[in-house]
């Protein structure tokens, strides 16, 4: 079985099964009314900076940065912050302008654990900054082995099939997969999000016809976030309590793993009652940026 078709496939088993977790399919069809009175865009049409200015390679050699150390939670009792000329940034749009701000200015992501420190210096730690780091010297040493760049090795790609094997086969950060009464289930959000910005900057920027219809949403905590105050998502009693009173779950708890299949489920569901009008990754944007 090929990894898009774990994709599509392993999380239904966790929503025929979920104890914790419920869909709202009422709430989901007034979300549908929502979509189609809306324009859906995709969400780097949305930024502030300006990023599909820049020209092909500096867009995609964003992207595999951003998505190897940008592309993580970021909350905390105090949130990350940086002041910027802009004004105070956080978030998703604080570690873009930092990246874009190093590309602009044609310096090296290869940083020292303490030089990677003081790029992401802010109010406070940013979460997961070992992470992040770890993530960052992989992905360097990949690139010198291969003494070329990202843009070089994948400019070629027109299918969501095939690069995101290659991202997958090559990136171990982007590994994703929860096991679940013993079944594996297969999520890869981050890995999904790379290969549906590569190839929507392709088209967007090279006019390229690319393929990435076989995607199937990312199973993001901001997406369900968003899901659960627009009443789609219904939770017991018991998993309320933990979210409303901001008690982290445990990573691959059951919990985690069918609040993340349900998501999933419910972008599936929209997809198909739009009849197929808009790729499962246009429903996830609108509703990441409906959050």
């Amino acid at each position: 079985m090929s990894l898009i078709e774990k994709l599509s496939t392993s999380y239904k088993y966790v929503c025929e099964n979920s104890k914790y977790v419920k869909i709202n399919y009422e709430k989901v069809d007034e979300m549908i009314k929502k979509i189609e009175e809306s324009k859906i865009s995709y969400w780097l049409d949305s930024n502030p900076f300006n990023i599909l200015d820049m020209d092909l390679e500096s867009i995609i050699n964003f992207l595999f940065v951003y998505h190897a150390i940008g592309d993580y939670c970021l909350w905390g009792n105090s949130k990350w912050e940086i002041a910027t000329p802009l004004g105070k940034l956080d978030g998703t749009y604080a570690i873009i302008y930092l990246i874009i701000n190093r590309i602009k200015e044609q310096k090296s992501f290869n940083l020292s654990f303490e030089e990677f420190k003081k790029f992401l210096e802010g109010n406070v730690e940013i979460p997961l900054l070992e992470d992040r780091y770890k993530n960052l010297v992989q992905m360097n040493k990949f690139i010198k082995l291969q003494n070329k760049s990202f843009y070089e090795l994948i400019k070629d790609y027109d299918s969501d099939i095939k690069l995101l094997e290659f991202i997958v086969e090559n990136f171990k950060y982007f590994e994703d997969i929860s096991i679940y009464n013993g079944l594996e289930v297969y999520f890869y959000k981050r890995a999904q999000l790379l290969t549906s910005d590569l190839l929507h900057v392709m088209e967007s920027v090279e006019k390229k016809k690319v393929d990435y219809s076989h995607l199937i949403g990312s199973a993001d905590y901001k997406i369900p976030q968003v899901m659960r105050c627009y009443g789609m998502l219904e939770f017991t009693d018991e998993l309320n309590e933990k979210i409303d009173n901001q008690i982290e779950l445990l990573e691959n708890s059951e919990e985690e793993i069918e609040i993340r299949a349900n998501d999933l489920e419910i972008i599936d569901y929209i997809y198909e009652k739009l009849g197929k009008r808009y790729s499962k990754m246009a429903i996830n944007d609108f509703i990441w940026l409906l959050g």
